[in-house]
């Protein structure tokens, strides 16, 4: 029966086939199940406690409030905070609510953004929540979390100090959906202080799953403006922030802007103003208040230079946190844009030409895909490989043809429950044009490739950012992606996500590959040594000529391969995994010639072992490990190495000699079967994989 983890895998990859944690079908968060809970809390007349996320000081967080503080702090629901209360009252705007003590102005500058968006708004928030006669104090809400969609499930106690909340709160004290959505998200996060510090692009990413897109200011595109007009009109979500100042406080500074603070941008307009036009940006402060004071601020005298129309329909003389600048003084006082949308066509603004987006899910692993930048020559070609063939553009989408038409993004995945306790690596991808020689080669690409071809394209730094990307014009014709870490050796799951404008075919390209020693070598045919085999397997054999598991066990240890062996030899177990794979007689045992071709193997792969061993230590590292296998005649992907190297490693990382020599003879007699078997059970390419790696296990 394979492995649990197996059977995990394999039911996911199909569960994505079936749309399960799509934005219509999105996965239960925890594995808790929505209308499960809310049939039993009715049916039982309780009202919903979560388990997973309880209403206690572990959710609120450490270092966020003071031990006295916190001895403040009661849970209440919505109806013991206010009378009547309701989940939206009178529709939902950005000004419907003010941030409370945490510092995740990142997030409700997000949720300003998000406001704008009705379609975006109803798949993050199911607007059909309330307070009514089916109400049993259970809420939910939809995130996409690293390539897929989950359904957050809280109940509505919510953190308040004197009857008030002491996080977000609405204006108005009845209306609670940015309190609930805040803590769905704080659930998310691991608690209300991993919510602390952060930028908008994450929240924004997480409220779309879309094409998301980072500018600094410092450096902006020519383009910048038609870009932003561009992003308003596709219903993009955008968001931006201020440079830190010398401390991590947030100072008010004389202009009136917050340092290291996060805004939203609410709106782009080009005016006329002294017959001149003037490209205006607005900008919202999720404190509320605290407003720019510069040119074309709520007071500048400027307004009185356009029209008394636009003045009437842009201008807001109140302090609420929203206000208008020119977009020079944008790119100057603020640092980075995020633009995040569900359709990455405003890329260039073409409709005649949609762009194709394909997702990718990997791992770094040290010692075997953890090859690190190009700065390891060495270990470079062992990080996970993605090769990309784009096709040449329709007609139709030639003539609109930007500049641009592929968007490569590479986000890493969390090893931490709780978001303030991830620590980001450095990560970067570089991008090869495959030459002839190897357009005909298969699988992994190796060193050699890399050292006679630079990059085409590549990021320009790492960064321990959540998420990296890179806009890009790539001629049609095959291409090879190489994500990784920094520094090689970091283990960690990472998303790649591939937009194009052309047609585009992409696998990963990790299956070994076909030069050097890729072919097994075969022992040469000595009929005088096969004898003398014959007769020393006759002395240790039974009456019957045939050796059990016991003393198999023997032979290999004490004759065979005494000296070569590094941890006391063959287990039991593994003899007995031997005699069940070679005994093609079915008795138990291994008779002579069964024997002969035992001992053939093992003489074979004994050989691979030691000229693969270029370490000299008398054991195989991880990448070693890889060598070898593809030395004995295998092709081997990237996730089967990691499991092999986790199933049949020492502490060390290190594969002895009789790990190997067990490992291969599995790995051979199952390829043997390994196409029948996955025709038989009608199971895609990764299914069988996975399935084939819990066989020989």
């Amino acid at each position: 029966m394979p492995a649990p983890g197996v059977c995990l895998n394999i039911m996911e990859a199909r569960h994505k086939q079936d749309g399960y944690g799509s934005s219509t079908n999105p996965e239960g968060f925890l594995n808790q199940d929505y209308k499960q809970l809310k049939q039993y809390c009715l049916i039982q007349g309780v009202r919903y406690i979560d388990e997973m996320f309880p209403p206690d000081r572990n959710s609120i967080g450490h270092g966020l409030l003071r031990p006295s503080d916190l001895d403040l702090v009661v849970w209440l629901r919505p109806a013991k905070i206010a009378p009547n209360p309701s989940f939206v009252l009178d529709g939902i705007s950005r000004f419907d609510f003010g941030q409370g003590v945490l510092g995740n102005c990142w997030f409700l500058a997000s949720i300003g953004a998000l406001t704008f968006q009705n379609f975006i708004l109803g798949q993050v928030v199911p607007l059909e929540q309330n307070f009514d006669e089916e109400y049993c104090g259970l809420f939910h809400f939809r995130f996409w979390r690293f390539g897929r969609w989950v359904d957050v499930l809280i109940d509505d106690k919510l953190p308040t100090v004197n009857g008030r909340l002491i996080f977000v709160h609405s204006k108005d004290p009845t209306e609670f959906w940015p309190a609930l959505l805040e803590k769905a998200y704080a659930k998310v996060c691991g608690s209300y202080s991993d919510m602390n510090a952060g930028t908008p692009s994450e929240a924004l990413v997480d409220f779309t799953g879309g094409v998301h897109m980072c500018i600094q200011l410092s450096d902006p595109p020519p383009s910048l403006w038609e870009l932003m007009c561009r992003a308003g009109l596709s219903k993009s979500l955008m968001g931006c922030g201020t440079p830190q100042g010398e401390t991590s406080a947030n100072t008010v500074l004389p202009n009136g802007l917050v340092q290291g603070h996060a805004y939203a941008v609410t709106g782009v307009k080009q005016m006329m103003s002294r017959g001149q036009p003037v490209n205006l940006v607005r900008l919202w402060n999720p404190w509320g208040q605290k407003e720019w004071n510069g040119d074309w601020s709520d007071q500048s005298p400027l307004w009185q230079t356009v029209s008394p129309q636009e003045r009437e329909m842009c201008l807001s003389v109140v302090d609420n946190g929203e206000f208008w600048m020119t977009l020079q003084d944008f790119c100057k006082f603020y640092s980075d844009l995020d633009i995040c949308c569900l359709c990455p066509d405003f890329l260039d603004g073409s409709s005649s030409c949609h762009w194709k987006t394909s997702f990718y899910e990997g791992r770094w692993v040290a010692g075997t895909t953890a090859g690190g930048c190009m700065n390891n020559p060495e270990s470079f070609w062992t990080n996970p490989q993605y090769r990309v063939k784009i096709e040449k553009l329709l007609n139709e989408c030639s003539e609109t043809q930007g500049l641009n038409n592929m968007l490569v993004s590479l986000m890493q995945k969390p090893d931490k429950r709780n978001r303030r306790l991830v620590k980001n690596l450095h990560i970067g991808f570089s991008i090869f044009e495959v030459t002839d020689e190897y357009k005909g080669e298969r699988g992994k690409f190796p060193a050699s490739f890399f050292t006679r071809n630079g990059p085409v394209a590549q990021t320009k730094t790492y960064t321990n950012s959540r998420e990296v990307m890179l806009l890009l014009m790539l001629k049609p014709g095959e291409y090879l992606i190489v994500p990784s870490t920094f520094s090689p050796n970091e283990t960690a799951s990472f998303l790649l996500t591939i937009l194009s404008k052309a047609e585009t075919h992409v696998h990963e390209n990790s299956g070994g590959h076909d030069h050097n020693h890729a072919e097994e070598h075969s022992p040469i045919e000595n009929k005088e040594d096969d004898e003398n085999k014959r007769t020393f397997f006759r002395q240790y054999s039974d009456k019957y000529e045939e050796v059990d598991a016991e003393l198999l066990k023997t032979i290999l240890n004490d004759r065979i391969l005494k000296g070569d062996l590094k941890s006391g030899g063959f287990s039991i177990d593994a003899c007995r995994s031997m005699v069940a794979l070679m005994d093609t007689s079915i008795t138990g045992k291994l008779n002579g010639e069964e024997f002969l071709r035992l001992w053939k193997k093992v003489a074979t792969y004994k050989d691979i072992f030691f000229r693969t061993d270029v370490s000299k230590t008398g054991t195989l590292s991880l990448s070693e490990l890889r060598n070898a296998i593809m030395a004995s005649g295998k092709r081997i992907n990237d996730d089967m190495l990691n499991l092999m190297a986790l199933r049949y490693g020492a502490s060390s990382g290190h594969i002895t000699l009789e790990s190997f020599i067990t490992l291969i003879l599995r790995f051979d007699c199952m390829t043997q079967i390994f196409s029948q078997l996955s025709d038989g059970l009608n199971m895609t390419l990764r299914e069988s994989e996975w399935l084939y790696l819990s066989m020989y296990t």
